[in-house]
């Protein structure tokens, strides 16, 4: 057995692997489609009376035909099997409260004139100790825009174009406005944005790692606004998939000294044997540099039992890349970070906020962080039937 998220050990590829580059947090969200369908015709009874009579969307050209991601014009929607715009952040305001949040809209093909999307969302609230996860599913007319993308339900929305994304949600107890500003340009992985998972296909995936965020957070109940800023990260990541079981523990750094760096690390969850892994550095001037999986050693230092689940997961890691000379600590903010409670994913999944301190290439570093663990939940490998009763 493999010595994945086993604390004090660290993760590397088996030497018989050749790691090959790949986005594999898509492919648990291939089955969402299918529960979002099934689970809104349930409540609305039947196809006939949900869908609405609308216009088809406008074919793209044939994905065969791209070798690459191509900018501007790929910000907006592509109408393949599965798509999605991923955002986390990390917000301050001006009583120096915290917060953190990740936000992503997942959408599939086309239906009938419609998409398919599934927006999820956790917030925390770091001062009061909150962490509040929700998800909206809807169908939506969508056509496919090059430039820029616009999707919202329900009173939650997502739109940029590349320079500036608009972000709103509402939890209920927490209303959040929010505009980001890219202060980098898009960082391709692996070079082009082209990614291989081998049999499972080809995704095109890019990120925009240094965001300026500002906007406004209400608490319910208190009738003001606070003024935050901060920093945020953005994926997006589309392409025709098959289905096959993985899990991965995926992170995001975002260095006080203008850095960033994204790290994968993927294996099988029926065995925790490594499968992959790969990564990106961003330089301060933006450059971006794709880095040898086999240099990237993530050692978890503890692990933590969802008291909902049951899901066990590694918690506190150990990151060490020579060729950045880089050794760092990454804290979460919250233990209890784990969106256990979807309705249309088959599974749990952690996703939290991290504190990162160490040092790079002799200086000492800090920052802040995402991580997103994958595959730890037993039901992954076998999962429920999606819900029946609305």
């Amino acid at each position: 057995m493999g010595n994945a998220g086993r604390p004090g050990e660290a993760w590397r590829p088996l030497p018989c692997l050749r790691p090959r580059p790949a986005i594999f947090r898509v492919l648990i969200w291939v089955f969402i489609w299918i529960f979002i369908v099934l689970g809104i015709l349930a409540c609305n009874g039947s196809a006939t009376t949900s869908l609405p009579a609308v216009s088809p969307l406008i074919a793209d050209p044939p994905a065969e035909a791209a070798t690459s991601v191509s900018l501007p014009g790929d910000e907006g929607t592509h109408d393949t099997s599965v798509e999605w715009w991923y955002f986390n952040g990390h917000l301050t305001d001006e009583e120096g409260d915290q917060y953190s949040f990740h936000f992503v809209a997942f959408q599939s093909e086309a239906i009938g004139g419609v998409t398919p999307h599934l927006f999820q969302l956790s917030w925390a609230d770091h001062a009061r100790g909150e962490h509040i996860t929700d998800e909206k599913p809807a169908f939506i007319t969508v056509e496919t825009t090059p430039d820029l993308f616009d999707i919202s339900t329900s009173g939650w929305r997502m739109r940029g174009d590349g320079s500036i994304y608009d972000l709103t949600f509402d939890t209920g107890q927490y209303s959040v406005d929010l505009r980001a500003v890219s202060a980098k340009p898009a960082a391709l992985h692996q070079g082009t944005g082209l990614v291989s998972l081998g049999r499972a296909g080809e995704t095109f995936y890019y990120s925009r790692t240094r965001l300026e965020v500002s906007g406004s957070v209400t608490l319910a109940g208190t009738g003001g606004r606070l003024p935050v800023q901060g920093v945020s990260w953005m994926d997006h990541q589309w392409g025709e998939l098959t289905v096959q079981p993985v899990g991965w523990d995926w992170l995001s750094l975002q260095l006080e000294d203008g850095s960033e760096l994204m790290a994968a690390l993927v294996w099988d969850p029926e065995g925790h044997e490594p499968i992959a892994q790969y990564g990106t550095y961003v330089a301060i001037d933006g450059s971006a540099h794709s880095l040898d999986g086999g240099e990237i050693v993530l050692t978890p230092s503890g692990s933590w039992t969802s008291p909902t689940t049951g899901t066990v997961y590694p918690m506190g890691w150990s990151l060490g890349i020579d060729s950045l000379a880089l050794s760092v600590e990454l804290i979460p903010v919250q233990q209890d970070a784990e969106f256990g409670d979807s309705r249309y994913a088959p599974a749990a999944y952690w996703e939290g906020a991290v504190s990162v301190t160490g040092a790079k290439e002799g200086q000492a570093v800090s920052g802040v962080g995402f991580v997103e663990m994958v595959g730890y939940d037993p039901r992954q490998i076998d999962p429920p039937l999606p819900p029946r009763d609305r």
